[in-house]
Parts: C-alpha cells; structure tokens; sequence
C-alpha cells in the first residue's frame, strides 16, 4: 500500500492524516474541497453518529467522519486492495476499534445490513456505475430517525428527487462533482 500523498484527513482529530491508497485500482476519491464543503454542511449531524460508508474506496468520507467525531463508522467496498487500504487507515488513525469494514458489491450489500441503524449515510459510487441508484433505493430502510443520505455524484448527472423513502434536501456542485443530501420523506 502506498500512503496517499494527495489524499489527507481535513479536519478533526486526524488532520492532515495521509490515507493508506490501494495499488492497481482506480480511484476517483472526493477531493479535499468537496469533503471540506461536505463536512461543513453536516457538521452538526457528525458528532456522536453511526455512519455508512458506500463505495468505500480510502475510506476518505468515513474516516473524515471519525475524525470529527463520529461514535462509528462502517464501510463496503468491493475491492481487496482497498479493504486492505481502509484497514491500514483506520489503524494509523487508531479508529480501528470504532469501524467495521465489510468487503461486498453493491447494491446488493445494502440488503446484508442491520435496519434503522445508521445517522449518516455517504454513497460515492464511480460516477458511471449503473447500480448507483439501486443502491440508493436500498438506503432509506437503514437510515435512523433522522438520518440522512450523502450522495457524490457527477455534476452533469440529475439525481432523483424522491427516491424511495428519501427526498432531496439541496444539491450542491464543485466543479465536475456535486453533492445531493436526502432526508427520510415526511409522513413515511
């Protein structure tokens, strides 16, 4: 595993923190000005949350989110070398003992999970993935009362507005990526 020259924790506890980066995978992970702008947007939902890290990848957004101060977080990744890499992170951050990291592909991983359990919830699938929004269909039923979903997606990409379950709250773009935050729909 390299150690992630350009990939850094920005804030909390592990600040500046270089992420453990996986060998022979691409990865597009959300640059430090999108999870800067993610984090203080959520800043006030961060705190003592259970968190879900989809499409892991660094493990970049679950870790950011025990840095500053997430109770625990989980992660899915498919890949070998980035289970590895998520691994060596979170054990160089001392997180290890706050995160359990789950090797799978999605969407169908999603259905493997405990229901309500989760306060956050982060999706950064490659921005062409076709199971994107199958994955997203499947996060309302894990999400606690008032949990919310994190979804990167490419800025030229239109995100459903009310998946199942979900409706979207705002969406924001940075350049080529754009960031929709759902909430549970009321009423449901």
């Amino acid at each position: 595993m390299a150690t992630g020259r350009g990939v850094r924790i920005a804030g909390g506890t592990a600040r500046g923190m270089p992420l453990a980066e996986p060998r022979g995978v691409r990865l597009r992970p959300t640059s430090g000005l999108v999870r800067e702008a993610i984090f203080n947007i959520i800043a006030d939902r961060v705190e003592g949350a259970r968190v879900l890290d989809l499409y892991a990848g660094t493990g970049a957004l679950g870790i950011e989110a025990l840095s500053r101060g997430a109770a625990q977080a989980t992660f899915i990744e498919g890949e070998a070398a980035c289970v590895q890499a998520i691994l060596q992170s979170l054990s160089r951050a001392g997180f290890s003992e706050s995160a359990t990291v789950i090797r799978g592909r999605l969407p169908g991983a999603v259905s493997k999970l405990e229901p309500g359990l989760f306060d956050l919830v982060f999706l950064d699938p490659p921005y062409n993935d076709e199971g994107a929004e199958d994955t997203l269909m499947g996060v309302p039923r894990l999400l606690a009362p008032g949990g919310m979903v994190v979804y990167e997606h490419g800025s030229r990409y239109n995100p459903p507005e009310r998946p199942a379950g979900l409706q979207i709250l705002e969406r924001r773009v940075y350049g080529d990526s754009a960031v929709a935050l759902y909430a549970e729909l009321e009423g449901e």
